[in-house]
């Protein structure tokens, strides 16, 4: 999986970033730099300690320069400044899923039911109290960087800004769904971001309640990146 965080990063950064995540938690152990740069996409091992120098100065990133696997992201392996976020189901970016019930597993792996993620990951203003997690289901949200299978972190809302990415929940049809949320005169609109489908508009006058406001995407690391 990958994560992204909204700001402040470069592309190859990011890369970076997602793989030592993915890779950590797969082998308890970090990737040595050259599996880092073939993952990544960066030939040169100078080049992916040039970034790797940029993350540690952030501290994103922890380094030891002793030993051949000396890098990993910070607050991980147990310490206090990991979260271990609740996965609880699946959510639409295409057409709306049924409700999610917070008390059963969607997930076919139980390992799966969580992610670990670092606090240094989040947006500077998130503390990280009650966040969620909901698995991605359809291909709406594609224009966003969310693809099918990702993985959206929620923080709770029940009250959102035009253009702020929300789940929401429908229930004239019984069902949930990840979209862009517009206050609009006489109704709201729920925009997709991919143009080739269209938006769920609801009625002022009926019901609809905002469940969560998206905080971070984790991505699958098996999706292709651009170079």
């Amino acid at each position: 999986m990958m994560v992204r965080k909204s700001k402040g990063l470069g592309e190859r950064h990011q890369r970076i970033l997602d793989f030592l995540l993915e890779y950590q938690r797969e082998n308890r152990y970090p990737p040595s730099i050259r599996e880092i740069g073939n993952k990544t996409g960066i030939t040169s091992t100078s080049v992916v300690n040039y970034y790797l120098d940029q993350l540690e100065k952030k501290g994103m990133i922890e380094r030891d320069r002793k030993i051949s696997r000396g890098v990993r992201l910070s607050g991980l392996n147990g310490s206090p400044d990991t979260l271990r976020i609740p996965i609880l189901g699946p959510i639409a970016a295409g057409l709306p899923l049924p409700e999610l019930d917070p008390n059963v597993s969607y997930m076919n792996d139980s390992e799966a039911n969580a992610v670990d993620i670092a606090r240094s990951l989040l947006p500077s203003k998130e503390k990280g109290d009650n966040l969620f997690a909901l698995e991605v289901k359809g291909s709406s949200m594609i224009d966003a960087m969310i693809n099918d299978g990702d993985i959206v972190v929620m923080r709770p809302a029940s009250d959102a800004r035009n253009g702020e990415m929300v789940a929401v929940w429908l229930p004239r049809d019984n069902e949930a769904t990840l979209k862009y949320f517009f206050k609009e005169k006489d109704r709201y609109r729920l925009q997709p971001a991919n143009p080739t489908m269209k938006p769920i508009f609801v009625k002022k006058s009926e019901p609809l309640e905002i469940k969560g406001k998206v905080v971070m995407v984790i991505r699958r690391m098996d999706k292709p990146l651009a170079v």
